[in-house]
């Protein structure tokens, strides 16, 4: 017992002599700055719509948008959104909840899969399919045949994959 003790003694002496060895290089910790956002809205939430026909000057009878409750708390808030970069026109961007093969205008998916973009300042550069997540005003439209359902208005990329 006696000899396991001086070894025990032996060996943190020995531990404590390490500790003061010089360093020429001191390592300052690095703090990286990662912002990690969690969606205000979710597909699965703007999923949850119904349509009820109604009569259109132009068009005749439409299917007009019927935005859940949820959702319409919502309107003209600050949200976050992440999706699927589908271009539009050389002007207009979409962020979608599919990649463009899927698309709603593909066939496979309804116009509420998908969210007009109006970008804060000039328009970026995005190439179909970028994943990524926006920032910005969110508009519901449940009157308008001729736009989109959903907008999100002075759009921010937050994070680009």
């Amino acid at each position: 017992m006696r000899n396991f003790s001086k070894l025990v003694l032996a060996l943190v002496v020995f531990i404590s002599l390490m500790g003061f060895e010089k360093n020429s290089k001191i390592e300052k910790p690095s703090i990286n700055k990662t912002i990690v956002v969690t969606d205000t809205l979710t597909w699965k939430l703007l999923g949850d719509i119904k349509y009820i026909r109604k009569k259109h000057a132009s068009y005749g009878e439409v299917e007009f948008p019927q935005v859940n409750l949820k959702l319409k708390a919502y309107h003209n808030k600050t949200v976050y959104l992440t999706g699927f970069i589908v271009p539009i026109d050389s002007k207009n961007y979409a962020l979608s909840k599919n990649v463009f093969a899927s698309c709603f205008f593909c066939g496979k998916s309804g116009p509420e899969t998908i969210a007009g973009l109006k970008f804060k300042g000039g328009l970026p550069k995005l190439k179909t399919d970028t994943y990524l997540t926006i920032k910005g005003t969110f508009k519901a439209n449940e009157t308008d045949v001729d736009d989109w359902i959903y907008n999100i208005e002075n759009a921010e990329i937050v994070s680009k994959k």
